[in-house]
């Protein structure tokens, strides 16, 4: 059975955080819903840290039209969500509503995936507390201030929820996230 699948991103999402999941994803049949802060167009980068450099560029990138605004939202009628890295999770990770969907599928058990800055909306929902995560090195303050385990493994499955650290890990992450959203699916089978 096909299920519908929540990608949250805003602007300054990171391109390959965001396309690789919503292809994957629909690759085996599902739906993807892209839902950002409104039911709108957002603008996309691309990271690359040149060699020499401390921290990344950003590049401008693709452009990704939102299907759902976060406040519309109806958890209940998803079977997972997957949290987009970037700049995006530094603001959307203050979106009441979103944070109410992360935790209710967490609560639940359903796949809950995020990659690199997208441990910052894990974080602000407190859903990482006591448990085993991987992000990107610069965020591991973010999952650690608020109770989280931080690993430097390319993917991390904590219960329903798995982080990888950059987009170079989403072979690995959507990999272990395809698994959870199988086996979710031969539970319910039986």
């Amino acid at each position: 059975m096909p299920k519908r699948i929540l990608l949250a991103i805003g602007d300054a999402a990171e391109l390959f955080d965001t396309m690789y999941p919503l292809f994957r994803i629909r690759e085996d049949g599902h739906e993807v819903v892209v839902a950002g802060p409104e039911k709108r167009v957002y603008h996309l980068v691309q990271h690359e840290r040149p060699e020499g450099w401390d921290i990344t560029v950003e590049s401008p990138g693709y452009h990704l039209a939102a299907d759902i605004a976060f406040r519309d939202i109806q958890p209940q009628e998803y079977h997972g969500l997957v949290i987009t890295g970037g700049r995006a999770p530094e603001y959307i990770r203050y979106d009441a509503q979103l944070r109410y969907v992360v935790r209710w599928m967490v609560e639940r058990g359903l796949p809950v995936g995020a990659v690199c800055h997208g441990i910052e909306v894990l974080a602000a929902a407190d859903v990482i507390r006591g448990k085993r995560v991987t992000t990107v090195p610069k965020c591991r303050f973010d999952a650690e201030v608020v109770g989280g385990i931080y690993v430097d493994e390319a993917v991390v499955v904590s219960g329903s929820i798995v982080t990888a650290r950059t987009w170079h890990d989403n072979h690995a992450w959507m990999r272990e996230f395809m698994k959870l959203l199988h086996q979710q699916r031969s539970a319910s089978n039986v």
